[in-house]
């Protein structure tokens, strides 16, 4: 059997084997399992409710950015620096927005797809870069929020400084294979 097709079915087969094993070993060590998931569905619900006043000051404050056009004034200000590191002043939106939502991240995305080829050295840096960093402000605002941490200074400073390597990485590697 090829690696391909052995893959395939490995990765069809997964999630399934997964909660298969899950329901076995509750069954063994005799746990209610209907309970148990209403029990954790409860939990997920209030957890939403707890995030939801963060997930829209995040909404909001990427909406006024992009509305602004404070971000593509900031990417023309920036575009003799952005010119000799080899990234297209397009991507500058992008490397901004990743790290405060995915959404924003995917819609600068499409644009980028949008009004360049899909097999442009744009393109394929946006997408390397879309791969290679986090949305640190969502994650430390719903998982922090979520659980009453106030104190996340080094975690920001550990995302941002992660986000910064990915962005950097993401510019070498399409520079390296694409330009």
């Amino acid at each position: 059997m090829p690696i391909k097709e052995f893959i395939d079915i490995l990765s069809l087969w997964t999630l399934p084997a997964v909660i298969l094993i899950i329901l076995t070993v509750a069954l063994i060590k005799k746990v209610p399992i209907y309970e148990a998931f209403i029990e954790g569905a409860k939990d997920g619900v209030k957890v939403s409710f707890n995030i939801i006043p963060y997930l829209v000051a995040i909404i909001v404050a990427i909406s006024m950015l992009r509305a602004s056009g404070a971000i593509d004034s900031l990417a023309i200000v920036c575009s003799g620096i952005l010119n000799k590191i080899h990234m297209p002043i397009e991507i500058l939106p992008l490397a901004i927005v990743r790290s405060l939502s995915g959404s924003a991240a995917l819609g600068v995305f499409s644009d980028i797809i949008a009004n360049n080829d899909i097999n442009s050295y744009t393109s394929k840096l946006a997408a390397i870069m879309l791969g290679s960093s986090e949305t640190t402000f969502y994650v430390l605002t719903v998982y922090f929020g979520a659980i009453g941490v106030k104190k996340y200074r080094y975690a920001l400073l550990t995302g941002l400084s992660a986000d910064l390597v990915g962005i950097i990485m993401a510019i070498i590697v399409a520079r390296f294979f694409f330009g």
